[in-house]
């Protein structure tokens, strides 16, 4: 594949003036970048030679690199995933009965993984024979018309279709059957959108900050630099199977703001805005990940790229993943084990030798972002950098719509906006380019009792994964029952600020329970008479922003009937909450 450069006009450098010369920022730079660090391991010149190899436009796991691996690289050996977008293989699958698919260990596959590659996830376990399908939509930014069409597709499927945001700024829709998907994805290409490489080991929607183009404090608008990177991932929207053979997913963001919406410590790759010698560009951060068995935060990579290379550094890298990346236990797939194996240096020197130039600067000292930086709430309306013009942030409950209220917000978007809506990795949506006369009469309007511009503070930080409602690995319901225990805590204690609570329903943590103040991971454990019930590990401490870190685990196997009592002691304990008063009443 060619390599990329892309030309961007350099954003207006921050005034240096408005950061004092004593501030202390948020670094993507190691302590020292004049030396690389000692200790780094030994690694022989043939764990060097790339594991992948082209053949007939794919890229396929090289022979003598077959042994041992896990049963998801034996079905892509089988057959290629992307052979059913960019070879039309969909069209002949649909019109397989599903249950002569299930008689054929090939067909099987198609639809229980390989289907993935389509972004559709077959939910065998809790929705047999039907699908949930993962958009690609880079920075949460969608239209009016979009989201109409989403809402038409779940629309016919009754109390089976119904659409959730993701935490990655992205919608996934759900009750889909497989007859109807080649009319879906022409629809979708229609409005502009593609469920295109957003499942299994390819990489997953590049998420921005939300406020792009809009905030005032904005150090630079990501939307350029995440649509080239999903245009670039899915070969616009017409498949690029020299990035979809990845050894495990793969999670980029673009950091726009001293919020860090985007949270980059979390992600495989983060591009965090840096000046070096009077050029705008970015340092890296890389290896960010979650798993059932292992969590770590990203690290530098001592390297800094002009905003002009930011594809084709994000090429280098996941090339140098995809042909050097384990391929053997799920659980040691993601990209920092490649790191951990290679050391930082080393997996520096793979990436450098597949830039254009064979070139990678170091880091910049230069960092923009602020660390002494207190995160603003996007909900409510606030002022954009274009004068007259506000945008408003909606709390949409545990992120779930059903069709009827994503055209409500399409409706919106359209009379008091531009007809544009943004998706946020907390589940809610922004709509922007409001002008702010018509703020009073937005605020009446009646779909805002349900969607909150102020909802109650507990609720503000409440996010969930799908849960076993539809999900075949969670084990616990998730999304109901996080509003009703949120509900009943509030009853109890009142608060002064937000506490982010996150529940997710199994180990995969899909709901980022580790950066929460209070996380839920769901479990099976025993009640006090010994009966097996659903339960929940207690997370505590997550912390997101520029003083970021991972929280663990406060208290293991708790059954949820026992939840309440036990976030309420830590709510007064921790953060501040104050018991109510509750007046006790005689029958």
């Amino acid at each position: 594949m060619a390599s990329f450069s892309i030309k961007f006009l350099a954003p207006s450098l921050p005034n240096p003036a408005r950061f004092s010369k004593n501030a202390v920022k948020l670094h993507a730079t190691p302590p020292s970048v004049a030396a690389p660090p000692t200790g780094a391991p030994e690694v022989a010149a043939e764990r060097l030679e790339p594991r992948v190899e082209e053949k007939d436009g794919y890229w396929i796991l090289k022979e003598q690199f077959r042994k041992g691996i896990n049963p998801q690289e034996k079905v892509k050996i089988e057959k290629e995933p992307m052979k059913l977008f960019m070879e039309n293989g969909i069209e002949e699958l649909t019109k397989i009965p599903i249950e002569e698919i299930d008689q054929s260990k090939l067909t099987k596959d198609d639809i229980d993984v390989r289907l993935k590659w389509l972004g559709l996830f077959h939910r065998r376990k809790n929705q047999y024979g039907r699908f949930m399908m993962r958009l690609k939509l880079p920075n949460g930014v969608t239209t009016s018309a979009q989201t109409r069409y989403l809402a038409s597709v779940i629309r016919k499927y009754g109390k089976e279709g119904c659409a959730d945001i993701t935490t990655r700024q992205n919608w996934q829709i759900r009750g889909v059957v497989l007859p109807d998907v080649p009319e879906i994805l022409k629809g979708l290409a229609e409005v502009g959108l593609t469920s295109l490489q957003s499942g299994m080991d390819n990489v997953r929607n590049p998420v921005g900050n939300p406020l792009a183009g809009i905030d005032p404090e904005e150090i630079v608008d990501t939307r350029p630099y995440t649509n080239l990177l999903s245009q670039f991932i899915t070969g616009n929207s017409r498949g690029n199977p020299a990035v979809s053979n990845l050894p495990r997913k793969w999670n980029p963001c673009v950091v726009g703001s001293h919020d860090l919406y985007e949270h980059p410590h979390i992600n495989d790759l983060a591009y965090m805005p840096a000046t070096k010698d009077g050029r705008f560009g970015f340092n890296l951060l890389v290896g960010g990940f979650f798993s059932a068995k292992r969590c770590d935060e990203a690290i530098p990579l001592d390297a800094w790229v002009p905003a002009d290379d930011v594809v084709p550094v994000c090429k280098a890298i996941l090339e140098a993943f995809r042909d050097l990346g384990f391929r053997g236990n799920r659980q040691k797939c993601r990209m920092m084990w490649l790191i951990d194996e290679l050391g930082v240096e080393g997996f520096r020197a793979e990436v450098e030798k597949r830039m254009p130039q064979q070139q990678l600067e170091r880091a910049s000292p230069e960092d923009l972002v602020q660390k002494q930086w207190e995160r603003r709430d996007y909900l409510g309306v606030h002022p954009q950098k274009q004068e007259g013009y506000s945008f408003i942030g909606l709390h949409i409950p545990v992120g779930r719509v059903q069709a009827d209220d994503m055209d409500e917000l399409a409706r919106l978007a359209d009379e008091y906006g531009s007809g544009e809506i943004r998706l946020t990795v907390e589940q809610n949506i922004i709509i922007p380019n409001i002008e702010t006369s018509k703020i009073e009469a937005l605020l009446k309007e009646p779909v805002l009792s349900t969607f909150s511009p102020d909802p109650p503070i507990l609720m503000k930080g409440l996010v969930a994964c799908t849960g076993n409602q539809f999900c075949g690995q969670a084990i616990i319901e998730t999304k109901a029952r996080s509003l009703k225990i949120t509900e009943e805590v509030q009853r109890q204690v009142s608060l002064t600020k937000p506490v982010r609570m996150h529940w997710t329903g199994c180990p995969n943590t899909c709901a980022q329970v580790q950066v929460a103040d209070i996380g839920f991971m769901g479990c099976l454990t025993r009640d006090k008479n010994g009966k097996t019930v659903e339960g929940a590990d207690v997370f505590l401490g997550g912390r997101i922003g520029s003083d970021s870190h991972l929280g663990e685990v406060y208290k293991k196997a708790v059954p949820c009937d026992d939840l309440v009592p036990l976030v309420v002691d830590l709510l007064v304990n921790n953060f501040g909450a104050v018991p109510r008063e509750r007046e006790e009443t005689e029958d």
